[in-house]
């Protein structure tokens, strides 16, 4: 086999290759003029749906019926709670983020103990728990918009290098959960979890401490999603999670991570997460409306699904 084939037998490359398309088909309409703007925009909002994709995955990978639905309550919660804390003040920024990540940490364990103690499935478990989140969320917000420390607003809307902060962020979580997934007993451990639960407990691997630290690991990166979030739009508001519950899932699905469990994919998450920014500014580009825009938008992602599908399913 080629070194071109093989490339083009990995699940990741179609949604990068989708992403590409689409990014030349935009700047084709400005004739370059947006390059740098486009390229930096896509970085930036991608970046926040790698985070809670990276978190999604490690949640799916455990195989079929594993979801987290609680994301983007704790994303909200967690954003809202570290700007009260911080109140713009530049030396709270380190307690802010360790408050952010306990709540995470909190919400996960929330989360598991529903799945374990009541046996119900992980979808309404999660569920159920981001309506209690959402309405702390509600409680602790109550109507207000408070800024973020003024170093923390620089740095989430700024660029290192040409690069977007944000952005460098992601990488580094996503270099560290390639590690989790690749290098370590752990990686091993969600992986033979997702492809046969009952040949996993017969092998000696701890199943139940497994699957409770993945729900957490994907609630804390929830968490740290909406503390960067809060801080780069300004403030936390009641829905600034709302659209990263269904982009969450389909970074993951588009991204080439097996739906059925077993099989991660780091690279394909920051694939699919630039293409979708990119087919909506696409079509802003364009001109079409907002219902067009969705119809699309939803065509071209069953579009870049089924190609993949059919790619990895040939080339077997």
């Amino acid at each position: 086999m080629t070194p071109l084939l093989s490339l083009f037998g990995k699940p990741w490359i179609w949604s990068w290759l989708a992403a590409f398309i689409v990014w030349f088909l935009t700047i084709m309409v400005t004739l370059g003029a947006s390059t740098l703007g486009l390229s930096q925009a896509a970085l930036t909002f991608a970046a926040f749906s790698v985070i809670v994709g990276i978190g999604q995955m490690f949640v799916i990978t455990l195989g079929p019926g594993n979801i987290d639905l609680s994301v983007p309550a704790t994303m909200t919660l967690a954003g809202t709670v570290a700007l009260k804390l911080m109140n713009v003040e530049n030396g709270l920024i380190l307690p802010g983020l360790l408050v952010a990540i306990l709540i995470g940490v909190v919400v996960g364990l929330g989360n598991y103990a529903l799945i374990k103690a009541l046996r119900i499935p992980p979808i309404i478990a999660t569920l159920s728990v981001s309506f209690i989140v959402q309405s702390a969320a509600i409680w602790t917000n109550r109507g207000l918009r408070i800024k973020p420390p003024s170093m923390l607003a620089e740095f989430t809307t700024s660029n290192t290098l040409g690069v977007p902060n944000v952005a460098i962020v992601a990488l580094l979580i996503s270099l560290f959960a390639w590690f989790m997934l690749h290098k370590t007993i752990y990686g091993r451990w969600i992986s033979a979890i997702g492809q046969s639960m009952p040949a996993s407990r017969m092998a000696g691997i701890p199943v139940d401490g497994t699957r409770f630290v993945t729900y957490l690991f994907c609630a804390v990166l929830a968490s740290v999603a909406g503390y960067l979030l809060a801080c780069f739009s300004g403030g936390a508001a009641l829905n600034m999670g709302s659209e990263y519950l269904l982009t969450s899932i389909a970074v993951v699905v588009i991204g080439g991570t097996a739906v059925a469990g077993g099989d991660s994919n780091v690279p394909g998450i920051w694939g699919a997460s630039l293409f979708m920014f990119l087919v909506v500014s696409m079509l802003n580009t364009y001109g079409f409306g907002a219902g067009i825009r969705l119809i699309m938008t939803g065509l071209i992602i069953i579009s870049v699904i089924m190609l993949a599908g059919g790619r990895r399913t040939g080339m077997r």
